[in-house]
């Protein structure tokens, strides 16, 4: 997989704009998170049937160093300081010398497959509540989530239910397939009247809206990626989303991450607000009243990148790894292990490098 050597310097991402003073206001939080946004009344440019054309590449590798959930110590700080987030940005260009590293050494590892992209001055893409983290669970969520399996808590597989649906490459739900990954961040709009279409690169997935008033699928038909239709709000696309499985995480499960679950309850509302030229600022609004005890909203900037190229997301070559697992930790054919191995482990080495 080709790494992206397009980081993004401290120079070219700190605003020249005055500072933002409401908290809730697009333009103004995506001064705060670094990004550059359009002069004091700029306007959003027009498709030619009249829309706000959104149209472009919008990787987010340009986020990928900032954390989903705010970590804990930092309670309500919501903002790295000019000099912490210095150093930020020289971690990441630390961790992306990898590549260049392993070149040297004739060595493939890491540094060729993960492309953690670079750090927003945000501490956290979740913006509410206060501390920036998914909000407590309900007992029924807490229940679900402790029944939760997939390769990164799970030692010993014996069943295609002890993987989720990200390790069987087939959807990573919502709100997780709009948050960074270690790679295939990319995300390309696509508009025609009447829709506009997001294609994503992980997983391969496309979501087809329809510029329209109320659900399009029959509230018994269910999808991974829900049933969405959206609404202009001046230059805003206000995306809704309902009809989910509730068999997807709601976070992206892995090494240290508590698996938070979803039921058929949850939706999602986006909000998609172009604040510059090459800026859209985008808001997420999560509610499942049976997993959560009250709702979150992810909120951080997109940067256009249309150079940035979109890669076949191939995942395992006939899905031979989910049986594979199964066949060397399963007691049903080889017995019981006595020291299995953790699946995550590699990926923790390289997350403390």
């Amino acid at each position: 997989m080709t790494f992206r050597k397009s980081l993004l310097t401290a120079a070219a991402v700190l605003a020249l704009a005055t500072p933002a003073t409401a908290q809730d206001d697009p333009r103004g939080m995506a001064i705060n998170a670094g990004a550059s946004v359009g002069e004091a009344g700029w306007q959003a440019p027009r498709t030619p049937w009249g829309d706000p054309d959104l149209r472009g590449t919008w990787p987010l590798d340009r986020v990928g160093r900032t954390p989903t959930e705010r970590p804990a110590q930092l309670g309500d700080k919501a903002y790295l300081t000019d000099e912490e987030y210095a150093e930020a940005m020289a971690q990441a260009d630390a961790v992306a010398a990898n590549y260049e590293e392993e070149d040297a050494k004739d060595e493939i590892g890491s540094g060729h497959w993960f492309e953690w992209g670079t750090p927003l001055k945000q501490t956290s893409l979740i913006m509410a509540p206060a501390n920036g983290r998914i909000p407590p669970l309900t007992e029924q969520g807490e229940a679900m989530s402790a029944a939760m399996r997939s390769s990164w808590n799970v030692t010993q597989f014996d069943a295609i239910a002890d993987f989720n649906t990200l390790d069987r490459c087939m959807s990573r739900g919502l709100p997780s397939s709009m948050t960074p990954f270690p790679y295939n961040n990319g995300i390309r709009v696509f508009q025609a009247p009447g829709y506009v279409v997001l294609n994503l690169e992980l997983v391969h997935e496309t979501r087809i809206i329809p510029i329209a008033d109320g659900q399009d699928l029959p509230g018994h038909m269910r999808q991974y990626l829900g049933s969405s239709w959206g609404e202009w709000d001046g230059d805003t696309l206000v995306i809704h989303t309902t009809n989910l499985t509730g068999e997807t995480p709601m976070n992206i499960v892995g090494p240290g991450n508590k698996p938070i679950p979803t039921s058929r309850q949850q939706t999602v509302v986006e909000r998609l607000t172009p604040v510059g030229p090459d800026t859209i600022f985008y808001e997420a609004t999560v509610s499942d009243p049976v997993v959560l005890t009250e709702p979150f909203k992810l909120a951080f900037p997109w940067t256009r990148d249309d150079g940035y190229e979109m890669f076949e997301y191939a995942c395992h070559e006939g899905n031979t790894v989910v049986r594979n697992y199964i066949q060397t930790t399963s007691p049903r054919f080889v017995g019981e292990l006595e020291d299995p191995s953790d699946p995550a482990e590699w990926v923790r080495d390289t997350v403390e490098r």
